[in-house]
């Protein structure tokens, strides 16, 4: 019975798992049993334990942790950018919207959750829900997250971002502001 629930874990596409998540993996209602049963894997080493109530198989994904640690989160700003090559300055740090802002340090790695209004956090335009349940913005999307939260900032190069996607998702945040900002930039970068 026990292996058998290690064998569904490992079994699964995802890295990381919240309690009730491995519940329903292996259908157990017994949720007092299933937490002894689950902490005897993290003391056998067979699970970690990253975080308080999440669990992980071995080299699990950062990006999945990040997503479960502050539900509703996804994957965003700097992070985004850096692998969409919108700023070109190395980050190791994941970053990511949420309710709230916090930094945390899981296994030497850094994850950055930065606070955003609950209207902005709650809309699912620009982010895109992974099958091993990660949500990360499009590059339009981490664009726009990262000016509404910082009123200075500088981009590499915006030239592969989809300026059509910016101004689809752009009135989500409400902002006359960050209209005007982005207004800026676009007319900026399409005279360079």
């Amino acid at each position: 019975m026990a292996d058998n629930l290690i064998y569904k874990i490992y079994s699964d596409k995802r890295t990381v798992f919240s309690l009730q998540e491995i519940a329903m993996i292996v259908n157990e209602p017994d949720f007092q049993k299933l937490k002894q049963r689950v902490n005897y894997f993290v003391r056998t080493n067979k699970l970690l334990n990253p975080r308080r109530g999440i669990y992980a198989k071995d080299n699990y994904s950062l990006e999945e942790l990040a997503c479960k640690v502050y539900k509703p989160a996804y994957i965003s700003l700097e992070y985004v950018l850096q692998k969409s090559g919108v700023i070109f300055q190395y980050d190791s740090r994941v970053t990511a919207i949420s309710y709230l802002s916090r930094s945390i340090t899981v296994d030497e790695n850094e994850l950055v959750f930065r606070k955003i209004k609950n209207e902005i956090l709650f809309s699912s335009l620009g982010i895109t829900t992974l099958t091993n349940g990660v949500s990360i913005a499009s590059p339009a999307r981490a664009f726009l997250d990262t000016l509404y939260l910082n009123k200075a900032y500088y981009f590499d190069n915006i030239a592969g971002v989809d300026k059509n996607e910016i101004i689809k998702i752009l009135p989500i945040f409400r902002s006359v502001r960050l209209t005007k900002q982005v207004q800026n930039i676009i007319e900026y970068a399409g005279h360079k």
